[in-house]
């Protein structure tokens, strides 16, 4: 036990882990480049080990602690360090605020990776919304009715086979891609064989694509799967997010506004079209979509406004005008949320991401549409009380020694 604890309290082992800190942050930085933002975070800092890496286009073999253990050790450190090294009187007193701090700072970051969730918001004017969407995870659902049968995109194996108990057949996953893309099979065009005959692979060509890195796009992940009973296969079909996300609809339509409107819309009708397995008489529509976190409360885009400066076309504001209505406690309220001021609201923080609207929006026919970034951190104020408690102790310190000091000086 006391070579436990000397190991826990050692200082060598607090120098130690703030080299492997500066050695993961350098590393996890220039891996960006090769995985992206999301990634390098998943693969380097929401870790508790790290396997390999990946810069300036090389894989390489190295083996690192994660920021999860990093930071877990630093955190037994400082606490055991507390607990068997500092003494408790006012000499000390500066250092035990400023060491509590650091222990907030670590539990606070900490709290905030596993609790916290980015989400969106997207609606166009006089649409209500009571759910946001995640901008990474997916799910695949089965719609029955009122009935709504989730699965997270993570189940997905290649190879595996699901079963549910609500669900009366089993999901067999003959593909799944992270990321893809999409080809309209127009006629008369020399198109490979379908990759099944069934929904909307007929009319739609899905192939595997690289994931992508870029803050502003996102992978769109596709999988190919065959539904199974007793009595036999209901055959292979295709589900996509490219069908489950209004914004890549919209995205599909207009990459293929050349063609003509009327032609355009033909091809977003032909992806969206539902897909419908029947079972015992039972129907179930399937898609694979973004997923959903719904609220006890809805907003209402009323007024999308994109303003700029006069003779530019520089952005000068982008503002939602949205109504609340809470049910559960009779709330109904109009409120703006701005590109510098957020909505506080049920736990969670809306702030204003992108929008579409103004003179060049309404001229084209476009209904305008706003996309809101929804947060929820239950530990958003652990940073606050975290620097407030090490600058309260760096001025204790600081003014118990320049007290001490000035008293000697006066000292005959």
């Amino acid at each position: 036990m006391k070579k436990i604890v000397e190991f826990f309290t050692s200082l060598k082992l607090t120098v130690a882990l703030l080299a492997f800190a500066i050695v993961l942050v350098f590393i996890g930085t220039l891996a960006q480049a090769d995985e992206g933002l999301y990634g390098a975070q998943a693969h380097y800092f929401k870790q508790w080990l790290v396997i390999g890496a990946h810069v300036f286009g090389h894989k390489i073999p190295l083996i690192l602690p994660g920021g999860y253990l990093i930071g877990m050790l630093l955190l037994v450190n400082l606490v055991t360090t507390h607990i068997y090294r500092f003494e408790l009187s006012a000499k000390k007193a500066g250092i035990q605020f400023a060491h509590a701090g650091i222990i907030v700072l670590l539990v606070g970051q900490l709290s905030t990776d596993l609790l916290s969730r980015e989400l969106q918001m997207r609606f166009i004017e006089g649409e209500t919304r009571s759910y946001s969407d995640s901008a990474t995870d997916y799910e695949l659902i089965f719609v029955a009715g009122n009935e709504i049968t989730s699965i997270p995109r993570t189940m997905l194996k290649p190879g595996g086979e699901i079963k549910i108990q609500n669900l009366p057949f089993a999901v067999r996953v003959k593909e799944h891609w992270h990321n893809t893309d999409i080809n309209y099979r127009a006629p008369m065009m020399k198109n490979a064989p379908p990759l099944t005959t069934n929904g909307v692979a007929v009319n739609f060509d899905f192939r595997q694509a690289e994931d992508v890195k870029e803050l502003n796009s996102k992978n769109v992940p596709s999988a190919v799967l065959e539904f199974l009973t007793p009595a036999g296969s209901l055959g292979t079909w295709v589900a996509s997010d490219w069908a489950g996300d209004p914004s890549l609809v919209e995205a599909v339509r207009n990459g293929y506004s050349q063609m003509g409107a009327a032609m355009a819309q033909k091809i977003a009708g032909l992806l969206v079209a539902p897909q419908i397995i029947a079972v015992d008489g039972k129907k179930f529509t399937f898609m694979i979509r973004p997923l959903r976190v719904y609220h006890p409360f809805s907003l209402t885009l009323l007024k999308a406004n994109h303003t700029v400066y006069p003779g530019t076309d520089i952005p000068k504001d982008f503002r939602s005008r949205v109504r609340i209505d809470n049910r559960q406690t009779g709330e109904k309220r109009e409120v703006e949320i701005s590109m510098n001021h957020p909505l506080r609201y049920g736990g969670y923080t809306y702030y204003q991401y992108q929008m579409t609207a103004g003179e060049m929006v309404e001229r084209s026919g476009q209904t305008p549409s706003s996309v809101l970034s929804v947060v929820r951190n239950p530990s958003w104020l652990t940073p606050y009380v975290g620097c407030v408690l090490v600058g309260i102790g760096l001025i204790i310190q600081f003014l118990y020694h320049l007290i001490g000091f000035v008293s000697k000086k006066k000292t005959p």
